[in-house]
């Protein structure tokens, strides 16, 4: 199937650029909802950040404010991430794994685990995927990947709030 053996050619080969790769100069919004359109693999249906969404992240203290209305590469780190984590976590969410990553590493070593576990994961769904898979059996593979991020999720939302309590950010997974 045409549709699925693109989807599977993204999965293995779309990354986002590595630290050393993304811009090196500041940018202005515009620029980065460009930029970070062009960073992660999308499905098309409204996945990419916008300016609003940049602007609630800042106010929500999950990155930093711009320098002078430019962003630079810790910025462009930190929405990436975000653009793949907001699928599946929460604002309140991310914020715990970005505050125990700034407490644990710099900028750019959380950067460079975010993406080799990314690889690691885009990888792991692109080997599920079978471009040859029948109409007859596309059901079974839809179920098949979504019971993976269900499990996946019910496990990750778990770990999450173990890590919070054990570093002591409980209250960031509270509502206000």
């Amino acid at each position: 199937m045409e549709e699925l053996a693109e989807l599977k050619l993204q999965l293995t080969e779309q990354r986002p650029n590595g630290w050393d790769k993304l811009p090196d100069i500041p940018l202005y919004m515009d620029q980065v909802v460009g930029y970070l359109a062009r960073q992660m693999v999308s499905t098309g249906d409204g996945d990419t950040l916008t300016s609003a969404m940049i602007n609630n992240y800042i106010k929500d203290g999950l990155v930093e404010r711009a320098s002078g209305k430019k962003y630079g590469q810790e910025h462009l780190a930190y929405l990436t991430a975000i653009s793949a984590l907001k699928q599946v976590m929460s604002v309140r969410e991310m914020k715990v794994l970005t505050t125990v990553g700034r407490e644990m590493r710099s900028p750019d070593k959380q950067y460079e685990y975010f993406c080799r576990y990314l690889d690691q994961a885009m990888a792991d769904a692109a080997a599920h995927i079978d471009e040859d898979t029948s109409d007859h059996d596309l059901p079974k593979l839809v179920l098949d990947l979504a019971m993976h991020s269900y499990a996946y999720g019910l496990a990750c939302h778990r770990a999450l709030a173990v890590l919070a309590q054990r570093t002591g950010h409980e209250e960031l997974l509270k509502k206000r």
